[in-house]
């Protein structure tokens, strides 16, 4: 039996991340925003905080990850498969300060069976800071339930 959806992979996309969004307290929490969705593709923002600021008077890396991470989960889940982060690698190129803007964009690289890759790159004003490398694994299950046709 073959299940069809009677919406644009794009718009099944949004509403994966809606779904995903709502229950989603950890990106909430941190003030990130998404910005757009689409199949394969996510962006989110985060402002830098002053309980996100190190030692160091700059943006703590684990946070920098967590925005990148969050992106590479709404990318990850674009295609209604409930899929999970199995590894992940980033690399910090500049530091990002407090007040910045992070814009973090995810894009499907490669997908086959129940597992992903993804690469995110996150930019203040179109400077990039870090790069993220994400191994997905699909869990089974759906976001939206597809109407047959």
């Amino acid at each position: 039996m073959r299940v069809r959806s009677a919406i644009s992979s794009d718009r099944l996309a949004r509403a994966c991340a809606e779904a995903m969004w709502k229950d989603d307290g950890a990106s909430q929490g941190l003030g990130m925003e998404i910005i757009d969705v689409k199949t394969g593709q996510a962006t989110l923002a985060m402002t830098v905080k002053p309980q996100m600021v190190n030692g160091h008077g700059i943006a703590h890396g684990g946070f920098i990850f967590t925005l990148a991470d969050s992106a590479f989960a709404f990318a990850c889940n674009s295609h209604n498969e409930r899929a999970v982060a199995a590894h992940g690698n980033i690399t910090f190129i500049k530091p990002g300060k407090l007040g910045d803007r992070l814009i973090a964009t995810a894009r499907e690289i490669s997908r086959s069976g129940r597992s992903g890759i993804y690469d995110v790159r996150v930019t203040v004003d179109a400077t990039v800071i870090a790069e993220l490398r994400g191994h997905s694994r699909t869990v089974g299950g759906q976001w939206i339930p597809l109407a047959e046709k």
